[in-house]
């Protein structure tokens, strides 16, 4: 049976537990962490909310090391190296963008980490064009903690259920947060 290219994904929050919430996936519910505040409006560096809205899938990463061949999705996806980073400086020209580490003197993101959040990662189009500044950075889907442990503003999933649903996205798919 071919599975159809989702066109939209709803990120709910759950009663009671506004850092934990739902990916609505078509017909399935997909357990998710939210930002440690919670969904926000209106979205600031370092704030720990998620932001309200719809984003387009911009395309993603993966930890070829890990996952060995690419894994399967209609997005752009491209392999993590070691030297990876985004930028979360606003006093930084290359803020809320991927840059190369080590940046001295720029807070910034390693995209190639040991705890596994980011070994396979989709940016989603929050603050991508125009770039504010302090409006927030790197608003990702990727892989949740264990026990679905809150985020810094990002959704995130239980791995095996973040690789069964990329190979349902595409470049018309969007994720509408709140």
């Amino acid at each position: 049976m071919k599975r159809t290219t989702l066109t939209i994904l709803r990120v709910r929050p759950l009663v009671g537990d506004r850092r934990r919430g739902q990916v609505l996936a078509g017909p399935s519910a997909i357990p998710c962490a939210l930002g440690r505040s919670g969904l926000t409006r209106a979205k600031r560096e370092g704030d720990g909310a998620s932001p309200r809205g719809a984003f387009r899938l911009r395309g993603g990463a993966y930890r070829p090391d890990l996952f060995g061949a690419r894994p399967r999705t209609a997005l752009p996806l491209r392999a993590t190296r070691p030297r990876d980073g985004w930028c979360d400086d606003p006093r930084d020209r290359r803020y809320n963008r991927p840059i190369t580490l080590p940046a001295p003197g720029v807070s910034a993101e390693a995209m190639w980490r040991g705890d596994g959040l980011y070994d396979l990662v989709i940016d989603l189009d929050y603050n991508r064009g125009p770039i504010r500044r302090g409006r927030g950075s790197a608003i990702f889907l990727h892989v949740a903690r264990p026990g679905y442990g809150p985020t810094e503003g990002c959704v995130a999933l239980a791995r095996p259920d973040l690789v069964r649903l990329l190979a349902r996205l595409g470049s018309r798919t969007r994720m509408q947060i709140g």
